[in-house]
This record gives structure tokens, C-alpha cells and sequence, in this order.
């Protein structure tokens, strides 16, 4: 996934730096302890979810709106930089200023992007009048963006420098057309960060409109965590909401059609190594077969050096150093990826062994042994996925922007207990078809195979 995220402050202050190491013990020891998650809309409708986290004096606050790289458009590139223009002036205030606000109450900032989402957050202490002054400047962020002009030019310009490097990456420029190649004419095909030609071709009156659409209080969700009461969050949330304008929220994004067949890139770039992904529509979120696919793929490539694909690539074979697969769960079906480098020599054989791996993982599903190794590693791993408030707004975030349950956090362990291999092998039988997968290579002379299956290149 690709995030512009923009840190205001040089870090924290001396009261901030005293609070974290203060209570860091007592912030460390309540991390284990699943958090009751409480949920209401504001009066102008934005979705709240708030967790009390009283041992540290500070809140995290996340305030996502459904508006991420998929609202584009014929405008690549149009959410991320809208995003990254927020906190270069508003409400009066120069980019200067709200660094140095923000920066005078030991508070963070910041702006970001995904394929789904546009998101504003903020860390501060609770102490009052710090609280009041980042407060005062994250509504004036949210509602009141100025975007200056010459700003624009400026933020556009360090986009452009990186959309260049970018093409002189491997691994960028795989990833990107590996995204092309799955989705198509869906929205989710286009990179958030956009493309030289459709950043050039923006001005700012197509990112005030592009704010004037989308940053409205319906089409918002609000995660806070931290050391407030519920009546204080309400207040938290009912502020930082009331000057947003009322918009209806965004419409359903169209759903992600399957691949008809197998596609392959070869694409030539000067480099001893060959990126190789493979890739096809996984799963959303919320997807009834989330947790199997979850769980197996852990087993297959998302456990780092104990994985099928660590272990068939590179520890039997030597073929490469680093070998994966991970689902990208979105609000329609994101990807499923696998991925390696190699040297361009050995590509091909990589490539075979890889769907090999994943074509009997598919067939035969875990071991009793693997499932359980699993398990555990998941399940004794959790507490440390949810330890801090950073971590845990972060969830709220996702909980409520894709209505996921109250009792997501709590119920995760247990779900991924009760699955059986059996479970596991039917829904990568269902939903995971090696025949039908996008293949894209990127690097030098020595030309991998084309096809990931026999029909790959649309002949019977």
C-alpha cells in the first residue's frame, strides 16, 4: 500500500519525552488487556469510535474520510496530494506556523493516502492547553485547507522528483504495473501517488474541489484513544466534525472483477536482479473468508523464514534471499500478492518453484503440524499488535471505516483458533486459482518464464 505521511514536529517535548518514559511500564502492562470499544456519531453524523486508555496523559486521535486514491478518477495522484496540502496551511496559518504550533506542545500531525481512504491524525498530551491548541489546529487542518499556490507548485514539484525515482526502482516500477494488470479499468489499478503526466496536469482548484466532495462530517470516521472520559471524547469528536461541511457520503466503489485468464509483463529494465510478482483480486474486508485466507497465507509466505515459500525457494533451493505473499483486504477485493528477487539468471526456475508451492499449498493445504505452529505465532503475537494507543486508533480506524464488528479485537484470537486445514484448504481451493494469475517481471536480459500456468497466455 502507498501512505504520504507528514511528521510536523522534530519530536517530542520535554513534557511529552517525561510522560512516555513515566509511564511507559503502566502504558506496556495495559497493552495487554483488550480494550472495550465504544461507538455514536457526532450531530453532523461522522462515524466515532473511542477507546478510554487512562494510564498515559495523551490521546491519538485518526480522522479517515472515504476518500481515497480510488476517488480519483481521470486525476491520478488528485487524494494523495490534496492530502499532503492539509497541513501546508489552513485557517490563516502558513506550513511555518502549524509546524511550530504543533511543535510548542510537543504534539504530532500528520496526512496520509490509501486506495480507500484519506486520513488526518494527531498525538498530543492531554494537559489542556496543549490539547487546545493542537485541537484548535487539526479543525483548522480538516476544514480550512488554504492550498496556497505556491505551496502547490512546491509540494508538486517533491512529487514529481519522486515519481522519477520511482521509475528508476525495480521494485516500484513491478509493483505499479503488477496493480495495472490485476485491476484494470478499476480504480484500485491506478497508484495513489499518481503519474508524471496526470500530477503535472493538476491545479488547485481541482484539489479544493476534491475537498469541497469528500471532506464532509457524513463521509468521515473518528477513532480517538487515550486518557478521556465519554463525555470528553464526545466533546473531542463533536469538534473536530462541526466545521466540516454536510456532504452525502461516497457512493460503493464497483465491485473488482476476477481475471479471466492468466497475463504476463516482461518488463526490461537494467538491473542483475529480476523482481518478480505475481498477483490476482484476493479478498475485502470483512470478507466471510478472511481469517482462513489469513491464516493459510501465514503459512504459505507471511511468516517470514518459516514459510512454504521461504522454505521451497530459499532454504532448499537458494533461489532467492526474500520470498512472500500477503492479501491487501480492502473495501472491494484487494490484492493477493507473491513476490521475490532473484538473480536474472535463476528467474525462471524461481518462478516455477514459487507456483509449484503455491499449487500443492492449494491442493493439500497446511499440516496439522503447520496449522498449529501458526496459530500460535499469531495468537501469542496478538498482545504486542495492540500494545499502545498509536497501534490501537489505528484498528479503530479500520474498524469503523469498514464497519467491521465492536468485537473485532476481541474475537481475532479466537477465530483463528477454531479454523481447521481443512477450512483453510477450501477457501484457498475457492478463491485463489494459479491459473488465473498476473505475472509481471521486472530486470535483466535473462527472460523468466511468461506464463504462470498453460493457458496463461489465453491459449487453450
Amino acid at each position: 500500500m502507498s501512505f504520504t505521511k507528514l511528521f510536523m514536529s522534530r519530536g517530542p517535548s520535554g513534557l511529552m519525552r517525561a510522560a512516555l518514559l513515566g509511564f511507559g511500564m503502566l502504558g506496556m502492562h495495559a497493552a495487554w488487556a483488550l480494550p472495550e470499544i465504544q461507538s455514536w456519531r457526532t450531530p453532523t453524523g461522522a462515524k466515532v469510535l473511542f477507546v478510554a486508555a487512562p494510564e498515559l496523559p495523551m490521546v491519538d486521535v485518526r480522522v479517515v474520510f472515504d476518500a481515497g486514491s480510488a476517488r480519483d478518477g481521470d486525476r491520478p495522484g488528485l487524494a494523495s496530494l490534496t492530502a499532503a496540502m492539509l497541513t501546508e496551511g489552513a485557517g490563516g496559518l502558513d506550513a511555518d506556523a502549524i509546524a511550530e504550533r504543533i511543535e510548542a506542545v510537543g504534539a504530532e500531525i500528520g496526512a496520509g493516502v490509501d486506495r480507500d481512504t484519506s486520513f488526518a491524525r494527531l498525538r498530543s498530551l492531554t494537559e489542556p492547553e496543549a490539547l487546545e491548541t493542537a485541537l484548535e489546529t487539526l479543525v483548522k487542518v480538516l476544514a480550512e485547507p488554504s492550498f496556497d499556490a505556491s505551496e502547490f507548485e512546491r509540494v508538486r514539484r517533491n512529487r514529481l522528483t519522486g515519481l522519477r525515482l520511482d521509475e528508476q526502482d525495480p521494485g516500484s516500477v513491478g509493483q505499479k504495473a503488477l496493480y495495472r494488470a490485476i485491476f484494470g479499468d478499476h480504480p484500485y489499478a491506478a497508484d495513489p501517488s499518481g503519474t508524471a503526466t496526470s500530477v503535472a496536469a493538476l491545479r488547485v482548484d481541482d484539489l479544493r474541489a476534491f475537498h469541497a466532495r469528500y471532506y464532509g462530517a457524513a463521509n468521515a470516521t473518528v477513532a480517538i484513544v487515550g486518557a478521556l472520559d465519554r463525555a470528553q471524547a464526545e466533546a473531542l469528536a463533536a469538534r473536530l466534525t462541526a466545521a466540516l461541511p454536510g456532504l452525502e457520503p461516497a457512493s460503493p466503489l464497483p465491485p473488482v472483477p476476477a481475471l479471466e485468464q492468466g497475463l504476463a509483463q516482461r518488463i526490461a529494465f537494467p538491473s542483475s536482479q529480476t523482481h518478480l510478482y505475481l498477483g490476482q483480486p484476493g479478498m475485502r474486508r470483512g470478507d466471510p473468508d478472511y481469517f482462513a485466507l489469513y491464516l493459510g497465507n501465514h503459512i504459505l509466505g507471511g511468516s517470514g523464514l518459516v514459510s512454504l515459500l521461504m522454505e521451497e525457494v530459499r532454504e532448499k533451493r537458494g533461489l532467492s534471499y526474500s520470498v512472500y505473499s500477503y492479501f491487501v483486504p480492502l473495501a472491494q477485493n484487494g490484492p493477493l500478492v507473491l513476490g521475490l528477487q532473484t538473480q536474472n539468471a535463476q528467474a525462471e526456475a524461481a518462478q516455477q518453484v514459487l507456483l509449484e508451492t503455491l499449487r500443492r499449498f492449494i491442493e493439500q493445504g497446511p499440516t496439522d503440524a503447520e496449522l498449529e505452529a501458526a496459530v500460535k505465532n499469531i495468537t501469542g503475537g496478538f498482545p504486542l499488535r495492540i500494545a499502545g494507543n498509536s497501534k490501537i486508533v489505528g484498528y479503530l480506524a479500520v474498524i469503523g471505516f469498514y464497519d467491521l464488528p465492536l468485537d473485532y479485537l476481541d474475537a481475532f484470537p479466537e477465530r483463528i483458533r477454531a479454523l481447521s486445514a481443512e477450512q483453510i484448504r477450501d477457501a484457498f481451493r475457492r478463491r485463489v486459482d494459479p491459473e488465473r494469475l498476473a505475472v509481471v517481471a521486472v530486470g535483466g536480459t535473462t527472460e523468466p518464464s511468461a506464463e504462470p500456468s498453460a493457458n496463461a497466455s489465453g491459449q487453450d
